[in-house]
């Protein structure tokens, strides 16, 4: 991926985890002024790029796909694009490659409302949040598995050892409910894969799932 291929995606995205910082204006500078405080802006953009980059690389052997969401008009968010996660060889672990499919909607339920501070759909945990999710979903692996694979997916985004470790203490010690609860509303039939999203940035998904021809089958 070259540098205009990254400018845009993240120009075309509201959920990078990184922001531009806002030029401040120059008042009566002179013209020799101005042009070295603009040069300066332009050394900061193109460091801000370099350092999206090279994160972006230094997870890309894990992940795959930007995260891209859409959000319902209540707090429940669906991938526009679809996104995947492996283990790599240095993690130690025999698990399977995880791909969320595109329309697939998450509310971070997976997590305990106590890191949800933690979890907004621009932050750095957000990508982990939702394989995590999926997994919960889905139920093709133990808890356990998708508890490590979590874990895993954070470490793959450079989130601080002592945060891992106690997020993955709280999804272990909390995570029981939300997994009974997923199992039983696929037991009633719910569904969470989208054929067709919202057009319509005032639908609420509490509505939206009632239609089933919206949904993959």
């Amino acid at each position: 991926m070259n540098r205009r291929d990254v400018i845009q995606a993240v120009a075309g995205s509201s959920f990078s985890s990184f922001t531009l910082a806002q030029k401040q204006p120059v008042s009566a500078a002179s013209a020799t002024g101005a042009s070295s405080m603009a040069g300066g802006g332009e050394v900061e953009a193109s460091a801000w790029m370099d350092k999206w980059i090279d994160r972006w690389k230094s997870a890309g052997k894990d992940v795959e796909g930007m995260l891209y969401l859409g959000r319902f008009a209540d707090p429940f968010y669906f991938l526009t694009k679809q996104i995947a996660w492996k283990p790599n060889a240095d993690q130690g672990y025999k698990l399977p490659r995880v791909t969320v499919p595109l329309g697939f909607v998450t509310d971070f339920a997976s997590i305990p409302r106590a890191f949800w501070s933690l979890l907004r759909p621009d932050g750095d945990y957000a990508y982990a949040a939702v394989i995590h999710d999926y997994l919960y979903w889905n139920q093709a692996l133990s808890r356990e598995q998708s508890d490590l694979i979590f874990k895993l997916a954070m470490q793959d985004f450079k989130i601080g050892a002592a945060e891992v470790t106690t997020i993955y203490a709280g999804v272990r010690a909390g995570g029981a409910g939300p997994w009974k609860e997923n199992a039983k509303l696929k037991a009633g039939g719910e569904r969470r894969v989208l054929k067709t999203p919202p057009k319509d940035p005032r639908v609420k998904w509490v509505d939206y799932k009632k239609r089933a021809e919206v949904f993959r089958k």
